[in-house]
């Protein structure tokens, strides 16, 4: 009988024992469900956040006052909204290297810099030429059809102009670090056998023949205070917003070039979220004042526009009830 006793007290600590795990594990599951939702809001915030401030860049980039449309040099622009920060960063496409119309020398300066082996920095530049000029010749160090072949490949060269930047990966010797140091550097959108230095970005003028580092820099800061001042009315506050027909860059030059717009939004929680687009603008001013050539969410950027070394490109900030008159 006592046997009997011992065994169902066992029985119900064992019982006992399996329900309060079930429970510990049930509890778990819903605090990470729970995290997960709140995580997923958070970040659907975040997102809803940095695609507004595109809307807002567009809109500062076809102000009627020329002196207060946002620069598209690698100047940096910030919004204060809702316990919220977003940073826009504009590049125009013409600041960039396009390795369509460069010439072999600019390439080779460009190329120079590359994190690779002189000799790979030398195939890689003729392996490029010889990608996008219209004949089958090879040149030395470069890359044909008979290359591609014997590099066990089932592509040759187009002997086209490039489409877009990411057929670079298709260059023989080209990988992924190398591409991805070539990203930010280089176009196919701006047309021009050089770089406009006016709308050159500071990481691109870094690449660039006959520039030391004491020069950029003082570049740089003299843009930054120029712009600064171009944003400011004899009142010191933000001037107006409105609408005209061009761009401009920052000698008042109207045009159309493309630009790229980086957009990072970072909520009070830590929560962040980046969009990268190119725009140009529409040639029919009655469906949009731009047309987005590239969209990409949470790019594989090269670091936040939030990193204490972005402080410098800082050009303006503005409380959000500025856009809303």
């Amino acid at each position: 009988m006592i046997g009997q006793k011992g065994f169902a007290l066992v029985l119900v600590l064992w019982v006992l024992s399996l329900l309060t795990i079930m429970a510990g594990s049930f509890a778990l599951t819903m605090r990470r469900e729970a995290a997960i939702v709140t995580g997923s809001s958070t970040n659907a915030q975040a997102m809803a956040i940095a695609e507004s401030g595109l809307a807002v860049a567009e809109l500062m980039l076809i102000n009627p006052d020329q002196r207060q449309r946002w620069h598209t040099d690698g100047s940096i622009y910030q919004i204060d909204y809702a316990g919220s920060k977003v940073r826009i960063r504009l590049l125009a496409e013409t600041g960039k290297v396009d390795i369509n119309s460069a010439d072999q020398t600019l390439l080779q300066e460009l190329m120079s810099y590359a994190p690779v082996q002189a000799e790979v920095q030398n195939q890689l530049v003729n392996a490029i030429l010889d990608w996008r000029d219209t004949d089958d010749l090879v040149r030395i160090e470069g890359a044909e059809k008979r290359e591609y072949k014997a590099a066990g490949l089932t592509y040759q060269p187009r002997n086209k102009p490039f489409q877009s930047i990411e057929e670079l990966q298709l260059v023989l010797g080209m990988d992924e670090h190398v591409y991805q140091w070539l990203e930010e550097l280089v176009t196919v959108y701006s047309g021009q056998p050089k770089v406009n230095l006016t709308q050159a970005a500071k990481e691109v003028l870094q690449v660039l023949p006959e520039l030391d580092e004491g020069l950029i820099e003082g570049f740089i800061a003299a843009r930054r205070e120029s712009a600064i001042n171009g944003l400011l009315d004899q009142s010191g506050t933000a001037g107006p917003i409105g609408i005209a027909p061009t761009t401009t860059d920052n000698n008042g030059t109207e045009q159309k070039a493309a630009i790229t717009v980086v957009i990072e939004a970072l909520l009070d929680d830590g929560t962040t979220a980046i969009i990268k687009a190119l725009i140009k603008r529409s040639d029919n001013q009655l469906s949009a004042p731009f047309q987005v050539l590239k969209w990409q969410r949470n790019p594989a950027a090269d670091g936040s526009l939030f990193a204490n070394e972005r402080d410098q490109l800082l050009v303006g900030q503005y409380a959000e009830p500025e856009f809303n008159n």
